[in-house]
């Protein structure tokens, strides 16, 4: 039987907030469930948000949690670098390869004219792009050139893409109607996500990618790329995400729920007992260890749908804490009211604290 390799691969931009650690959770203990391999790769290709010390501290918090990890950043292992800033030449090639089957053309298009509101859009609201520069001729490239640096788009093709996710179950989408050519290299050279994260994955031997279900529609254009670049595709499981009262999801740029103010305020297994409760994998949100839930770990229990998180109070306030302290003292020291299924996706607004810098 083949060995199940999951992964983590984070954005070293900032500290990690509790939307991400609910990912990281759940791909933790799919893998130690099934007695696999984790690795940790980092994402950092964008030189203007990422810095090292936001990986060390991203590692860091992962350790104090207790989700550790077998393979990857400061540990090394057979499908190194680990480091997405030292794979570059990797992704060059990838590129070239593309290029050979003449997939790619430059784009000359400013981002006013990509986000014009004639352009099609997505249901979500997203662009699509037009393939304006798809159809250019020799001539109007060497005129553009002469004052723009291109970024490079990849034609896809009129196909429909389908794939059962292990959580969100069926999904489709037609590549030229619902996703439109997409960038692989920025203008600025710097080599896009959607390039770097499926040659990772495929070069690395992952078989399982569990991630936020915000990702769930790029999924069609990645299993293409596999395609394309004939490299073996994982199963996806596409998690609920943590959103706000109003709708919107935990962000590093909202500064919501960081590592920094979580670890000052709870341990590592309150926060645990918390996302493992908002998976469903306990009925009330008392204090666990990672390793403790691993071995019960059911994708059957997890939600589907978006989870709420009330509104959060700062942490320098008063605020009513996750866990209610018994007298005791010990692990088992907090407790809970007993909270039903029902009231999984909704959590009180004066149960949690909120943090400084967004992931």
């Amino acid at each position: 039987m083949q060995t199940l390799r999951g992964r983590f691969a984070p954005s070293p931009s900032g500290r990690m907030h509790l939307g991400n650690l609910f990912s990281a959770l759940l791909a933790w203990l799919s893998v130690r469930r099934a007695g696999g391999v984790m690795v940790l790769r980092m994402e950092d290709l964008d030189p203007d948000r990422c810095r090292p010390e936001y990986a060390r501290q991203l590692a860091d918090d992962l350790r104090w949690l207790g989700l550790d990890w077998d393979e990857g950043w400061q540990k090394g292992g057979p499908h190194g670098p680990y480091l997405q800033s030292e794979r570059t030449e990797r992704y060059a090639a990838a590129f070239r390869a593309l290029e050979g089957q003449g997939l790619l053309y430059p784009c000359y298009c400013t981002r006013a004219e990509r986000l014009a509101a004639s352009a099609p859009h997505r249901a979500d609201g997203q662009a699509i792009y037009s393939g304006k520069c798809r159809y250019l001729t020799e001539e109007e490239r060497v005129e553009l050139a002469r004052t723009r640096r291109p970024a490079w788009r990849i034609m896809v093709p009129d196909r429909e893409i389908s794939f059962t996710d292990g959580l969100q179950g069926p999904y489709r989408e037609n590549l030229l109607r619902d996703c439109g050519d997409f960038i692989l290299r920025r203008s600025d050279g710097v080599y896009a996500y959607q390039l770097a994260v499926v040659y990772d994955d495929g070069d690395m031997g992952i078989t399982q990618v569990v991630r936020g279900r915000d990702l769930l529609d790029s999924t069609p254009r990645q299993l293409w790329l596999y395609e394309c670049l004939g490299l073996t595709p994982p199963a996806f499981f596409h998690v609920p995400l943590l959103c706000a009262p109003d709708g919107r999801r935990l962000s590093k740029r909202e500064h919501d729920l960081d590592m920094g103010a979580l670890r000052r305020r709870y341990t590592p297994e309150q926060l645990i007992g918390l996302l493992a409760f908002w998976a469903g994998q306990m009925d009330r949100p008392e204090p666990a260890a990672a390793a403790e839930l691993a071995p019960a770990f059911d994708w059957g229990k997890v939600p589907r749908e978006d989870i709420t998180v009330g509104e959060l109070p700062s942490v320098e306030k008063a605020a009513k804490p996750l866990f209610r302290e018994r007298p005791h003292g010990g692990r088992g020291s907090f407790s809970c009211e007993k909270v039903t299924p029902s009231t999984m996706r909704s959590v009180i607004s004066d149960a949690h604290v909120a943090g400084n810098d967004g992931f």
